[in-house]
């Protein structure tokens, strides 16, 4: 009898890795993933900020989780929040410099990272690879 190959597992495997080694890598800036995704997410948006309320939806967490996340980017200086001088009942927060430096350092830690995750492979193998992952993704 043939043994069906399952990626499911293998995938959870990579995945649980990646955000183990991602995890011990943001805890030297007492940061966590979602916090690191709300300061890249800022610094891509136009001006560097966005309203809280785009931030929730971007984030896909509730208003009470994204004004936590915002709160504690503030006390670490990462992110400021200001009102809206047309609405001030939308609060708008803005990446700060130190925000964007912790951004670019991140991102090179998460390209050391990815690097590791794909030694093993040739580049023709990784071309492979990520058209392959962009054509699973693109079926859910």
């Amino acid at each position: 009898m043939e043994t069906r190959q399952e990626c499911g597992p293998l995938l959870k495997q990579i995945n649980d890795e990646m955000r183990k080694n991602a995890n011990n890598a943001l805890r030297a800036k007492d940061l966590t993933l979602t916090q690191l995704e709300a300061l890249i997410q800022l610094e891509q948006a136009p001006e560097g900020q966005h309203s809280l309320k785009e931030l929730e939806q971007i984030l896909h967490v509730a208003q009470s989780t994204a004004a936590g996340i915002m709160s504690r980017l503030e006390q670490k200086g990462y992110v400021e929040g200001f009102g809206d001088a047309g609405d001030r009942r939308i609060k708008l927060v803005r990446i700060t410099p130190a925000g964007v430096e912790c951004v670019r350092t991140a991102l090179h830690h998460r390209a050391e990272a990815e690097e590791r995750l794909l030694s093993g492979l040739t580049e023709a193998e990784r071309n492979i690879f990520y058209m392959l992952l962009q054509k699973v993704r693109n079926s859910l």
